[in-house]
């Protein structure tokens, strides 16, 4: 069984209003459907300190906006054009947070973004290993299951890899399932998903929820919800965008997570990372429970025994895409 909340702090649903330390977070991507809203929830957390926006375009206006919230950190903008905007923007951050990349549109899948997202993490990670190879890195740019892989290998490359510190975000998918079950049970729990973050992959533990009776029609549908749940934003906004409200607001809550872990709370999340979980089968990336710490992950902890059989038959059924992905991100830098 996973540790519950009274063992260790779970991440808060509301951003910190503490006193801060010196903490510097960059957003690259920062002026984009989830880059503007994730800022703005950055602006309004009292733990960041020093708030470093980069895109190719609009930033300095997006910092302007966002530089007039009543909290008191300081806010810079930088886009392409200005000579060493990107170095800028990175020197001296803690945690730098990659929404950049475009967004998905009606009928495409997260996989259909690699070829225009996997070079943009790339070159970023490059960047991110250059000028703060001791940032934590959070990928929020699709497809996560690759591009995490692919931030990995750059690092690799730059040889200052240190898989503590780089994580793909998959609390949108945390969020999700809390908000459907919520539904269900008249308040808000939270729900453990594992695995990864794209269709099958993304697999809710709802055998873990204590109090929730599901029947086999239910459990099925709202496993698909959470795992299609995506599309339903794409289609609702009807070629116009995707999930990019909830994003940044789940963004802000793994990035409030580490600024908290930072400080010395113990903190527990799920993130898609760097774990010897799957290794006998051939995988080496996978979304789990995580402590952490001011270095980033403290302890990754293993499914728990109590999992029922249909959960372990999806975690079976994820392995195969998950290795795809996962070949696919790293062959793209080899």
């Amino acid at each position: 069984m996973f540790a519950t909340r009274n063992s260790l702090k779970l991440a808060a649903r509301s951003f910190s209003t503490a006193t801060p330390q010196q903490s510097k977070v960059a957003v690259l991507g920062a002026a984009g459907g989830i880059g503007q809203p994730l800022s703005l929830l950055l602006k309004a957390n009292t733990r960041v300190t020093k708030l470093s926006l980069y895109d190719i375009h609009n930033t300095p206006g997006v910092a302007a906006d966002v530089g007039h919230i009543n909290t008191l950190s300081e806010v810079t903008g930088y886009s392409a054009k200005d000579q060493d905007g990107l170095k800028k923007a990175l020197e001296g951050a803690e945690l730098v947070v990659i929404p950049a990349g475009v967004p998905r549109k009606p009928g495409m899948t997260r996989d259909d973004l690699f070829n225009t997202n996997a070079g943009i993490v790339r070159d970023l990670a490059q960047a991110c290993a250059e000028v703060c190879p001791k940032a934590k890195l959070l990928i929020i740019s699709n497809p996560v299951n690759s591009t995490v892989p692919i931030a990995s290998e750059v690092f690799k490359k730059a040889g200052v890899y240190d898989a503590k510190k780089i994580f793909g975000v998959t609390s949108l998918d945390l969020v999700r399932a809390s908000r459907f079950i919520g539904d269900k049970m008249g308040k808000i729990v939270d729900v453990p998903v594992v695995g990864g973050h794209a269709g099958i992959t993304i697999i809710p533990l709802f055998s873990q929820v204590k109090g929730l009776a599901l029947s086999n029609e239910e459990r099925d549908a709202l496993t698909h919800r959470v795992q299609f749940g995506g599309d339903e934003v794409v289609q609702a906004k009807d070629g116009l965008g995707s999930a990019t409200l909830s994003m940044a607001y789940a963004g802000a809550r793994f990035a409030d997570s580490l600024l908290r872990a930072s400080s010395g709370e113990d903190v527990l999340e799920w993130a898609f990372i760097r774990s010897d979980l799957f290794k006998k089968e051939g995988l080496e990336y996978f979304s789990t429970y995580v402590k952490l710490d001011k270095d980033g992950v403290k302890e990754i902890l293993p499914l728990p025994e109590s999992i029922s059989e249909y959960e372990r038959e999806l975690v079976q059924k994820a392995i195969p895409e998950l290795k795809k992905s996962e070949t696919k991100g790293a062959s793209f830098v080899a």
